[in-house]
């Protein structure tokens, strides 16, 4: 990475690396390495536990009213990997993230990859400066999402509130299907869509199948209008 390169993310992020070539790794995606494990897929594990591990504190601080279940459901939304593209996207990380040929215009580049590189990046900082700096930037990026999680606000069960309205409207339960998965044991999501008689809704990715089917009903429901984007984190 060039030095302006370097010097422009690093006032992205609001941190500044002491061995750039952490930042190297962390924004090489498989599919340019001649060798996996010269990309940023084992950045992805640890990064992806780090994050977990400072959301997890920072909300059992910050909520100490919230029971084990409250407290799980936020950190599920936090951490999954639409909103880890969420934050990735806002920064900007798709600029700099190196990908190989065909990928660079991929729905990818802003969606999982973009979720993996932001996860990378963590650890970057991670390996870089400890787990003080990380978690800094953690709570700095996610914060006001975090200033906005609320279980009971935010974590409605929307499939509740789906087949609700489809039994009243229709006389028939949604019916769930399991699309795909991707990703390692350790770190594997979910795509699931949901169906209502002949009518097939946008599908969702989760970090389990019930998040998945949680997020499908969420998209199921603002395209029915019973609730807008701005109900959920």
């Amino acid at each position: 990475m060039e030095a302006d390169q370097l010097q422009q993310l690093e006032q992205l992020l609001g941190y500044r690396f002491s061995n750039p070539d952490l930042v190297e790794e962390a924004l090489s995606h498989s599919s340019q390495a001649n060798d996996r494990l010269l990309s940023n897929e084992r950045m992805e594990f640890l990064g992806d536990s780090v994050l977990a591990l400072v959301i997890c504190n920072t909300l059992f601080v910050k909520f100490p009213e919230y029971l084990e279940g409250d407290l799980t459901k936020i950190k599920s939304r936090l951490v999954s990997r639409k909103t880890c593209s969420k934050i990735a996207n806002s920064l900007g990380l798709s600029a700099f993230v190196k990908v190989g040929k065909g990928m660079s215009k991929s729905r990818a580049i802003n969606g999982s990859i973009a979720a993996g590189v932001f996860e990378s990046i963590i650890a970057a900082i991670y390996l870089d400066g400890g787990f003080k700096a990380a978690a800094e930037f953690i709570v700095e990026v996610f914060g006001p999402l975090i200033d906005a999680a609320d279980a009971k606000a935010h974590q409605e069960n929307f499939k509740s509130m789906l087949q609700q309205y489809s039994q009243q409207q229709f006389g028939v339960t949604p019916l769930y299907e399991l699309l795909d998965e991707k990703g390692p044991d350790h770190n594997k999501c979910f795509e699931s869509g949901v169906v209502i008689g002949h009518r097939r809704y946008q599908s969702a990715w989760g970090v389990t199948k019930k998040d998945a089917e949680q997020q499908a009903a969420y998209n199921a429901l603002i395209d029915i209008g019973l609730i807008d984007d701005e109900t959920a984190i």
